[in-house]
Parts: C-alpha cells; structure tokens; sequence
C-alpha cells in the first residue's frame, strides 16, 4: 500500500505540493485534470487554493478529491526517502 497525504500546499501553477505520511514530498500537476468534469472547478485558482488533506488525500469543498495512489506515483519527488 502507498503512503497516504500528510499535507498538502497548492500552489498558483496548479500544482499541489504533497508530503506523504512515509516523510516525502512530491509534485502534482493538477493542469491535465483542468477540462474534465467535476474538476473544471479547480480552474478557478482561488478555489483550487482551498485544497485540504482529508481521510489521507487531498480534496476540495465540493468533493473532488485525488485518489492518494494516483497522487503517490504520478507526483515528481522533491525529496525522498
């Protein structure tokens, strides 16, 4: 099992800066999700600013939410283990 979300900064170029609960830190970008259903809410980057860690992933107030796997492998390292 992958670790789970720790904490979350989102950042103005739609990335998210994630530390996960095994002490890493990784880089999503968020930018492809942008035209797709319920996330083209995060467009508005006030609103994709408002991203909380709940349950061990990321989310937002309207639900959306990234599965913690996905976040996990498809973020670029900034620090591992």
């Amino acid at each position: 099992m992958n670790p789970r979300v720790k904490s979350v900064t989102a950042r103005d170029d739609y990335t998210l800066e994630v530390t996960f609960s095994n002490g890493e830190v990784g880089l999503y970008d968020c930018a492809p999700l942008l035209d797709f259903g319920v996330f083209k809410e995060l467009r508005d980057i006030r609103y994709f600013r408002q991203a909380f860690v709940s349950g061990g992933t990321v989310v937002w107030p309207h639900k959306q939410d990234i599965c913690p796997d996905t976040l996990y492998e498809a973020s670029q390292r900034l620090i591992s283990r």
